[in-house]
C-alpha cells in the first residue's frame, strides 16, 4: 500500500467516507482576468528557470511596497520580483527589477537552486518571504525565510530553513511536504500562522513563534485534504473579512504544469480555484454544501472558462481601493496555444460576498 493511499484510507476512517462537493464545475458566471501590462522576459523557452517577472509569473505573491506600489514576487528566476510602475495599481506597467537571492538559497536538503512559491508580507517594518527548496514529486522539501525592508534586489537577507519535510521528519513534517507556505497573522488575537502543504495529507497549518522564525509543531492540524485520486491540493492562503465573520482557505486543486495541448489533463483536474471559510483561523472548514475540507469538500471560486485555463497559485489583497481582490496565474490560451509554463500570466478580478460566499467579478 503507497503511503498516499493509506493517508486517504486514514482520512475516511477518521472523518467519514470522502464526500465530493456537488457544485464543482457547475455552470457559474466566471469573469475573465484583469489584464495586466509590463515587462515580457519570455525569450528563454527551454529554461523553465529564466523568463519569469513582469506579466509572467508563476505562484505569484503580491504586496504594498514602502513606495505606495505594488511588489510581485514569482516561482523561478531565483524569487524574480516586479513592481507596477503605477502606484496603488495592480494593472501595471509591471518592470522586472531582479530577484530575492543572489544565488542558491542555503537551504541545501533537496539540491535545488531554484526556489517556488513566494509568500510575502509586511509584520511590523520588515518583509518577510517565505520560500519553497524542493524538487517536482519529492517530499524531501524545505521552507526557507528571507527578510527585507525595502522588498529590492540585494536587500534580503536569506535565513534558511524554518521547517524540513521528509519520510523520517517529525510528525506532521513526515506525512506533509513543507512547501507552499503561507503566513496568516490573525488579526484577532495577532496569532502567527503557518499554512503549507502540497499532496502528501495536503493543507496542514502550524503556529510560529512571534518572530515568525521558528514552528511549534505540537500545534499542528489539518486544514484540507482530498482523500481520492493524487491528493492534488496545494498553494493554500488564509483570509479574514471582518464583514463577513469569516476566515478563508484558498486553495488550488489539480494539476498545476506542464500541459501539453495534444493530450490536456481530463477535465476538471488541471488547476483550479476553490475556498472553504470557518469561524476559526485552525478550522474546521467547510465549503458552500457544507462539507468539511479534511473530506473533500470544496467551494471552486475560479476555474478554467473560454480562454482562460488552469488558474491557481491564489493569493488575497485586502483593502485594494476598499475591496478584496483575489490574484493568481492563468494559461490565456489564445497568446499561447501551446500551454507554455513560462508564458503563464499574473491576472487579479475583485472579490464580492454572497452569503459570506466569496464571488468573483470584473468590476
Amino acid at each position: 500500500m503507497s503511503a498516499l493511499l493509506a493517508l486517504a484510507l486514514l482520512a475516511s476512517t477518521a472523518l467519514g467516507a470522502p464526500v465530493s462537493s456537488s457544485n464543482i464545475y457547475a455552470a457559474a458566471n466566471w469573469p475573465l482576468p484583469h489584464t495586466v501590462t509590463g515587462d515580457d522576459d519570455s525569450a528563454h523557452p527551454n529554461d523553465a528557470t529564466q523568463g519569469w517577472g513582469g506579466i509572467h509569473v508563476h505562484d505569484p505573491s503580491i504586496v504594498l511596497g514602502p513606495d505606495g506600489h505594488y511588489f510581485s514576487f514569482s516561482t523561478h528566476g531565483l524569487t524574480a520580483i516586479s513592481r507596477a510602475s503605477v502606484a496603488g495599481s495592480l494593472d501595471g506597467d509591471w518592470k522586472i527589477l531582479g530577484s530575492v537571492l543572489k544565488g542558491k538559497s542555503v537551504v541545501s536538503s533537496s539540491g535545488s537552486a531554484d526556489p517556488w512559491a513566494p509568500d510575502v508580507h509586511k509584520v511590523g517594518s520588515t518583509y518577510y518571504d517565505f520560500y519553497s527548496v524542493s524538487q517536482f514529486g519529492s517530499q524531501v522539501s524545505s521552507i526557507g525565510l528571507a527578510t527585507s525592508t525595502t522588498l529590492l534586489p540585494g536587500s534580503w537577507t536569506d535565513h534558511g530553513a524554518i521547517l524540513s519535510s521528509s519520510p523520517t521528519a517529525a510528525y506532521p513534517l513526515n506525512t506533509t511536504n513543507a512547501i507552499d507556505a503561507a503566513l496568516f497573522v490573525d488579526p484577532k488575537t495577532n496569532i502567527p500562522y503557518l499554512n503549507y502543504g502540497s499532496f502528501w495529507s495536503d493543507i496542514f497549518q502550524v503556529q510560529l513563534s512571534f518572530d515568525l522564525t521558528k514552528a511549534n509543531l505540537k500545534t499542528a492540524v489539518g486544514l484540507s485534504f482530498d482523500p481520492a485520486g493524487t491528493q492534488a491540493e496545494e498553494g493554500s492562503y488564509m483570509s479574514y473579512s471582518a464583514a463577513q465573520g469569516y476566515y478563508y482557505l484558498w486553495y488550488s486543486h489539480g494539476i498545476c504544469c506542464n500541459y501539453n495541448p495534444s493530450s490536456l489533463p481530463a477535465k476538471g483536474t488541471e488547476y483550479s480555484i476553490r475556498v472553504g471559510r470557518s469561524k476559526a483561523p485552525t478550522g474546521p472548514f467547510v465549503d458552500s454544501n457544507g462539507v468539511d475540507l479534511r473530506r473533500g469538500g470544496g467551494h471552486i471560486v475560479y476555474g478554467s472558462h473560454g480562454p482562460i485555463y488552469g488558474p491557481g497559485g491564489q493569493g488575497v489583497l485586502s483593502g485594494y481601493h476598499g475591496r478584496d481582490v483575489l490574484y493568481f496565474h492563468y494559461v490565456n490560451t489564445t497568446s499561447d496555444p501551446k500551454y507554455a509554463d513560462n508564458l503563464k500570466l499574473l491576472g487579479w478580478d475583485y472579490i464580492n460576498y454572497s452569503a459570506g460566499w466569496p464571488v468573483l467579478s470584473y468590476d
